[in-house]
């Protein structure tokens, strides 16, 4: 099942206040936030996912969560729910993956070989 386009606008209004530049994009019938060009949440059949990093876990545990795990999709690394209702920990996690996340690089466009 693929995320709805009403809850990742919801998703967005939670986290717009982070930064300027809030984004979203849709991408294989879900959605990936960015905020100042890095990919900060991942939104899958209406779940909000975050990198499981050291940073995040501290985020969580200074408001004392101990966040779900769970796998976005088939092959992904396990990531932790973000429960998107908590705007003040959404946008301070936002905020946090935006400094620490590097701006993925352009990949470079196929040749095609014709014979």
């Amino acid at each position: 099942m693929a995320s709805s386009k009403y809850f990742m606008d919801f998703v967005y209004d939670q986290v717009a206040s982070a930064s300027d530049d809030v984004t979203y994009r849709k991408m294989f019938g879900d959605y990936m936030l960015f905020c100042n060009q890095r990919p900060v949440l991942l939104i899958c059949d209406d779940t909000v996912y975050v990198k499981q990093l050291p940073e995040t876990l501290s985020l969580f545990s200074s408001y004392g969560i101990i966040p779900d795990i769970g796998i976005p999709f088939k092959g992904a690394r396990p990531h932790y729910i973000l429960d998107i209702e908590n705007s003040d920990l959404s946008v301070e996690i936002v905020r946090l993956l935006a400094q620490i996340l590097p701006i993925p690089k352009k990949k470079k466009p196929k040749k095609c070989k014709i014979k």
